[in-house]
């Protein structure tokens, strides 16, 4: 088949996942196209049957305010379906992604008929799609749809909840990750690079936005720092980076924080870490502590959206927003984090 995939670029599950399947559906044989603003973070060099395509925006003094990338990708879809003869436009992110596959469907509908598949990943739902400003057109990208999927069974009820969407069966497909990279640490790690040989390695991972509640992250791990010597390692970019950074300083704990930024490489520092953080405002999946447990590495994270019903080690109830008293873990002995490790990889396979 001839596929294009539309996807956000940027750190994150949704891209992350997009890639991925891209990837392995090219190394299956077919023919893949990714279109998009920038090259998918997780799309490094050449890959056979892959190929990206940019789109580009056009520079005007009436589009200071407001640049038009919704025209431009709905343009550059039908260009590409048009010329490497497309079977089907798969989008991930149902804004403005769903939107604009159907505009590029009707643009070819003379000549046949595009198919569209729209994944549903979070806050395209929870969230951005809820808005008053975004309801109605993402009620009727979902609706106009061939196929519908969403990552979870919470996502796929919320949508229902939500938007009703009468005659869409939304399909449960959750996410997924590659063992052949993300698996239990081997012989050596990064583990002597990240923190002193008696600090525990507590991992965050995320885009850094208000849902992922990156302050909290540090303040959980303040806690665990009065108790035993600890390294707090955050990976990952976004909007409460500086928020996350004021809060280390204020709590004094510079020297046990390292920001690494975006890494290619994020499964090499969670084979070198003991914990992973993730307590989210909400998530529909939660890619990163899958990440995490196939990595052995147990997580620690708020019991919201769809990971009660989730395999998870733990589960903390959401910080309470007045007392601002996030959840504390205990890191206890070597024999109890082998078993604990073991545990939590076999439940991620």
């Amino acid at each position: 088949m001839r596929i294009g995939i539309t996807c956000y670029p940027t750190y994150g599950g949704s891209g992350a996942v997009a890639t991925e399947l891209g990837l392995d559906l090219a190394r299956r044989g077919h023919e893949v196209h990714f279109i998009s603003y920038a090259s998918p973070f997780r799309l490094r060099g050449y890959a056979e049957r892959v190929t990206f395509h940019e789109v580009t925006q056009t520079e005007y003094p009436l589009f200071e305010q407001s640049s038009p990338y919704a025209l431009a990708l709905a343009v550059k879809q039908h260009e590409v379906a048009m010329r490497e003869n497309l079977d089907l436009m798969h989008v991930h992110y149902a804004i403005p992604h769903a939107a604009t596959a159907w505009l590029a469907k009707q643009m070819l509908k003379s000549q046949r008929d595009l198919k569209i598949v729209t994944t549903l990943h979070g806050t395209d739902i929870t969230l951005v799609g809820q808005d008053p400003s975004y309801y109605t057109l993402t009620k009727f990208s979902i609706e106009q749809s061939d196929r519908v999927t969403a990552v979870s069974a919470f996502l796929r009820e919320e949508t229902y909840r939500a938007f009703g969407c009468a005659g869409c069966d939304v399909i449960v497909i959750p996410n997924f990750i590659s063992t052949t990279e993300y698996h239990p640490p081997g012989e050596g790690t990064c583990r002597r690079s990240l923190a002193p040989p008696d600090h525990k390695v507590l991992a965050h991972v995320s885009n850094f936005r208000p849902v992922k509640r990156v302050t909290d992250v540090v303040r959980v791990f303040a806690g665990v720092r009065r108790e035993l010597p600890a390294t707090l390692v955050l990976v990952g970019d976004g909007p409460e980076r500086d928020a996350a950074e004021q809060e280390v300083d204020h709590l004094e704990l510079r020297r046990d924080v390292r920001f690494l930024g975006k890494v290619d490489n994020v499964a090499e520092i969670l084979r070198g870490s003991d914990l992973f953080l993730l307590p989210s405002e909400t998530e529909s999946f939660g890619l990163a502590a899958l990440e995490a447990m196939a990595c052995a590495v147990p997580v620690l994270a708020t019991a919201v959206g769809s990971r009660p019903s989730r395999p998870a080690r733990w589960r903390a109830p959401r910080p309470d927003a007045r007392r601002r008293r996030p959840p504390r873990a205990r890191v206890r002995g070597r024999p109890h984090r082998t078993a604990l490790r073991a545990a939590v990889r076999g439940r991620a396979a």
